[in-house]
């Protein structure tokens, strides 16, 4: 049975960039759902937009996106939806348009031959004995068991490592479903759309590479009706959406308290999405799973006494930013705020034909 120090179960941004930090300084292997490149197999629902803060860890790093990942258009409002009220808003942002596949496989094929990596994989188990962190997974076609001074759960929403580590802790959770259809818009735009009638979260859609994507998350019990029903509600607001080209769908976390940012205990840590780091305002999570994956880099090199403590102190930072991002989600997800700071008009950028208001079938869409 092969030991290493270090065991990283996914290789979404969060593992990908912490194995890839690791490489050269500690015995390192990552386990990861995903193909080690094409389309076929496991891939990750997500509208694929690249944020600020998520720029900012690449220049830390000195890495530069290659073409293949970038997608077209890209686009630098969002367009703000309030469905309730027939209102919209333009808003500037400064999102890089990504394929998020394609980041993916690219964030992977940045991490060195030194690590061992095993892709189209599947952690089937862990556990911890004799001060060791025990894993079965099968790849290659066959069963396998090693053991790891550090366990690093990076594996998003569904987290086997979280469940373990925390099996009575309950966090809010949305399905995240998403269709593509062919683009027909005249002109390519980003949304966000919020209608308390369908979801108390909210909904998106973003044009890439001649395709229109619309998706959202909503309750787990009828999420697909809620969907349909915002779809047909849009098109109101002149959203075109034609027959679907592929259907998505996948669990989202929504943190919604302090408690719901969990760091890991006896050796074993948890990053990106799987700890809870994900924007409860918008749903990204790119942003901090490199710096959670930055952190932990940094307090594994430091090898303090009490490691999980230490980690723990070194989030705080973040998950603070965190929970910022969970008191304005509380703010925008309710009717009465959000009409009041749409109707205000801060940071709104009209467009040229925002100057009257337009007719649409379903009457008329307030614009100011």
């Amino acid at each position: 049975m092969e030991h290493f120090d270090v065991a990283i179960i996914g290789l979404g941004p969060a593992g990908a960039a912490l194995a890839r930090k690791l490489s050269g300084k500690m015995r390192v292997l990552a386990l990861d759902k995903k193909r080690q490149c094409g389309n076929e197999g496991f891939t990750k629902p997500c509208g694929g937009l690249l944020a600020p803060d998520a720029q900012r860890s690449f220049i830390r790093d000195g890495i530069t996106l290659p073409v293949d990942v970038i997608a077209n258009p890209q686009i630098f409002s969002v367009k703000t939806v309030d469905a309730d009220a027939s209102l919209k808003r333009n808003y500037q942002r400064s999102y890089i348009n990504i394929n998020r596949h394609a980041f993916d496989l690219w964030m992977k094929s940045l991490i060195p031959d030194e690590v061992q990596v095993y892709h189209d994989s599947l952690c089937r188990k862990i556990w911890r004995e004799e001060g060791k962190w025990h894993v079965i997974f099968r790849a290659d076609g066959w069963e396998q068991q090693i053991t790891a001074r550090y366990l690093v759960g990076a594996d998003g929403a569904n987290s086997l490592v979280r469940r373990y580590l925390y099996p009575d802790h309950q966090i809010r959770k949305y399905v995240a479903i998403q269709q593509w259809f062919a683009e027909s818009h005249p002109v390519p735009f980003y949304a966000c759309i919020f209608d308390n009638a369908a979801t108390d979260c909210y909904s998106w859609s973003i044009s890439k590479d001649g395709y229109f994507i619309f998706g959202g998350a909503y309750p787990m019990k009828d999420g697909q009706a809620r969907f349909e029903a915002l779809k047909e509600k849009m098109t109101a607001f002149q959203f075109r959406f034609g027959t679907p080209v592929k259907s998505e769908k996948c669990t989202v976390l929504f943190p919604s308290r302090w408690a719901d940012f969990v760091c890991g205990e006896e050796n074993a840590f948890l990053i990106g999405e799987a700890a809870g780091f994900i924007s409860a305002s918008s749903l990204e999570g790119i942003s901090y799973a490199l710096d959670s994956a930055e952190i932990l880099r940094s307090v594994l090199m430091k090898d303090a006494p009490d490691i999980n403590r230490a980690y723990r102190k070194a989030t705080r930072k973040l998950r603070c930013k965190l929970y910022g991002k969970i008191l304005k989600s509380r703010c925008l997800t309710a009717p009465v705020l959000r009409n009041a700071i749409m109707r205000s008009g801060i940071a709104h950028i009209p467009l040229s034909q925002d100057d009257q208001p337009t007719a649409t079938s379903g009457g008329l869409v307030k614009e100011y």
